[in-house]
């Protein structure tokens, strides 16, 4: 009877072993880099959303309410622009015809638009109602600038003459982005710098929109 023979079976090598930890490792740490920065570019573009539809609202607020100034269907309330200040404007409108602006069933008829900083150092286009205290439309607001034109689109500073505003606002996101630096201008319809960043880690994005006051001049 022959001797049956046993087959050997061989196992890895440590040098193979580490081999393959090597491997696993850069193939670990691939997935990790490619996860950090979809995560960070998801994160910046969340913040550059927000901080767009928080810039858009706030000028949505502006543009509807200043279209209306001037708003006077008596001939008796003597409303129009009151203020207009490159950085701030206030404005009256009669709108429930009651031929004044200023008694109890008044509300919403004498409006301010101004920026203001809050409790914790934020700045924030505020609106403020019948001489109220300024309440928050927009928060993260680094500027704010009114231009007013008469009937020409000629700039004027004349409140008879104003025909129209034009709003310009730079807004920045609510984080920082260490891998952004800002050093950018900001400028309005005229081609005036408003706003200059100071080399942070703000993004920031401008809008701009003109305000036809269809109200202003009737009589």
């Amino acid at each position: 009877m022959g001797i049956i023979g046993i087959k050997s079976e061989q196992g890895f090598t440590l040098t193979e072993l580490m081999i393959a930890m090597v491997i696993g490792l850069i193939v670990l740490s691939g997935v990790y880099s490619t996860y950090i920065a979809q995560q960070k570019s998801y994160n910046v573009q969340t913040q550059i959303t927000f901080m767009n539809q928080n810039l858009r609202a706030g000028m949505y607020f502006m543009e509807r309410e200043i279209r209306m100034a001037g708003y006077d269907p008596t001939g008796n309330a003597n409303v129009g622009i009151t203020s207009a200040g490159s950085n701030s404007i206030t404005f009256s409108m009669d709108l429930n015809g009651d031929g004044d602006t200023d008694d109890p069933d008044d509300t919403n008829e004498v409006i301010t638009y101004s920026l203001y900083v809050d409790s914790l150092g934020v700045t924030n286009l505020g609106r403020s109602s019948q001489g109220g205290s300024l309440q928050p439309v927009a928060e993260n607001i680094d500027a704010l600038n009114f231009v007013y034109l008469d009937k020409d689109g000629n700039v004027t500073a004349t409140l008879s003459n104003i025909r129209s505003v034009q709003i310009t606002m730079v807004a920045r996101a609510e984080k920082r982005d260490p891998d952004y630096v800002n050093n950018q201008t900001y400028s309005n319809q005229q081609g005036t710098v408003i706003y200059t960043a100071p080399g942070d880690n703000y993004r920031r994005n401008l809008l701009t929109a003109e305000v036809k006051c269809r109200n202003l001049g009737l009589r």
